[in-house]
């Protein structure tokens, strides 16, 4: 027996995990009569969500969301449809998919179907549930019978029995000539199809993005019924996805958008059933923002757009500086909810030209939490210096502050000392500019330094993150710069009045000597 080259052995290993897991995952009732499975069989095509429950246990195992249901029903219901699925990973993209293209080709709705993905190898990895489940499913053998047509059943390009024929394609491939019989390609599955690198390359998109249009899409019947679905994230700004997205929207008639996120608009997890939001939050905190934003929230960032990077270094011991400011930017959210604001408050100080940030915090986090994080900062400072306290309150903020921090305040200070809180009201500019043309200048100037004793607090990390995500669209969450930046000011402020009296001293020190 010759000997199997890596490739092979990977690909037979990932074929018999597949296989072993459908042969387990139901029973079968072999006495049952052709009169009962009939009926069986009319019953579940009449329900989608029933069909896909009995014949793929292995794969629904969460009751679906409503985005799934509307999803299906547009799918199944449209003989010529062109959507664009971009779905939040976790969200089963590509296991409804197979479950919708399944039926549809063992009830005879379709006849040939191309699985594309940005691989040949890729594109038979995802074929191979299809195929391991025609092979394998005892419940679709029961009621469809065996599905494996000899001579046309091998790796990455099948037919079944119900007259189906399937094949993998990477993209680039020559899809020409595809049929099945007189059948051409009538539902194009397209999965996975962008890839980092390509998308890091204009070029390599649009030469993709033609393939797709000009050898791809032409595969099928003018006056045919032909089916486009493309499952994927809008993992850059110029991606497949992306133009896709653009063409689905640019024919409404038969072009749908779909695009939902780990989370909805109010922060909830839009599959509860599946993802619930303590899991949510634990798996975004092991990932970075721009990874979340990209993957879970179809919201590309491009990092360094306006701070391409930041400056980590050695900070004056505290007991050299005249004062330093706290300052605190509250959001009115009382939750940890991930999808809420961040409440952001830092120390920030100044040294010989340069701006100094020591410590702070950032997070979701309570209210009262929020108040305690000014002790912690009290405590890291313990005396060495002057603080001025500062907390961030606008018009809108005012009620707010007015009514939930200061009792809150009153309260804590009873217990561990009063904190002389000053709130700023300061009518600010907008935020993107106050940013971009306060802070970005220092920074490029190398007189913004993070303190490198605290690279490693997640709180700090977060702000070098969220300073590196800001753009003029602001989809980036910026709580921690926009801090920093309400510290500077006040900062600059203090500094400046301090050298005007320095000036006036001198002036008067001078005129008496002359008297």
């Amino acid at each position: 027996m010759a000997k199997l080259k890596k490739d092979d052995r990977d690909a037979l290993a990932l074929w018999e995990r597949e296989v072993e897991a459908i042969r387990n995952s139901a029973d079968v009732n072999p006495s049952e009569s052709t009169i009962e499975i009939e009926r069986r069989r009319k019953r579940l095509e009449a329900d989608d969500e029933a069909w896909f429950a009995y014949y793929f246990e292995t794969y629904y195992t969460a009751a679906p969301a409503p985005f799934h249901l509307r999803a299906t029903k547009r799918l199944m219901t449209h003989d010529r449809w062109y959507e664009v699925r971009a779905w939040s990973r976790e969200l089963a993209k590509s296991g409804r998919a197979m479950m919708e293209v399944s039926k549809l080709a063992l009830t005879g709705k379709i006849k040939n179907v191309l699985l594309i993905s940005n691989s040949y190898d890729n594109a038979k990895r995802l074929l191979l549930p299809f195929m391991a489940n025609f092979s394998e499913n005892r419940r679709i053998q029961q009621d469809y019978g065996r599905q494996p047509v000899l001579g046309q059943w091998e790796d990455g390009e099948f037919v079944i029995k119900a007259g189906c024929a399937f094949r993998a394609v990477g993209a680039g491939q020559s899809p020409r000539g595809t049929r099945n019989k007189n059948y051409r390609a009538d539902f194009v599955l397209i999965d996975d199809i962008d890839t980092d690198k390509e998308c890091r390359n204009p070029d390599l998109i649009e030469e993709k993005w033609k393939w797709l249009e000009n050898a791809l899409i032409p595969t099928m019947s003018v006056s045919g019924n032909y089916r486009v679905l493309f499952n994927g994230n809008i993992i850059a700004k110029d991606c497949c996805i992306a133009r896709a997205i653009a063409k689905a929207r640019a024919i409404p008639r038969i072009g749908h958008v779909d695009i939902i996120n780990i989370r909805d608009k109010q922060g909830r997890s839009t599959w509860p059933t599946k993802n619930s939001e303590e899991d949510i939050d634990t798996f975004l905190s092991l990932i970075s923002e721009a990874a979340a934003q990209r993957e879970f929230f179809n919201n590309p960032l491009s990092e360094g757009d306006v701070f391409k990077e930041m400056v980590w270094g050695e900070c004056p011991p505290l007991a050299k500086l005249p004062f330093v400011i706290a300052y605190a930017d509250p959001s009115p959210s009382n939750a940890k909810n991930k999808h809420s604001s961040f409440k952001a408050l830092f120390l920030l100080g100044y040294y010989d030209g340069k701006f100094y940030v020591y410590n702070g915090r950032l997070d979701h986090i309570t209210n009262e939490e929020f108040v305690g994080w000014f002790y912690e900062l009290r405590d890291y400072v313990a005396d060495r210096t002057q603080v001025h306290y500062y907390i961030e309150n606008n018009k809108l903020q005012d009620p707010f502050y007015e009514q939930v921090f200061l009792p809150l305040f009153a309260r804590m200070g009873k217990e561990r000392g009063f904190i002389p809180i000053m709130p700023d009201a300061r009518r600010k500019p907008e935020k993107f500019d106050r940013i971009e043309g306060n802070l970005q200048p220092i920074n490029r100037q190398g007189r913004l330094i993070l303190n490198a004793q605290e690279r490693s607090n997640p709180h700090m990390v977060r702000l070098e993150e969220q300073f590196k995500l800001i753009n003029r669209q602001m989809k980036s969450p910026a709580d921690g710069p926009d801090c920093i930046e309400g510290a500077w000011f006040i900062a600059n402020q203090k500094i400046s009045t301090i050298a005007q009296n320095a000036v006036s001293i001198g002036q008067r020190t001078k005129n008496k000597h002359r008297l």
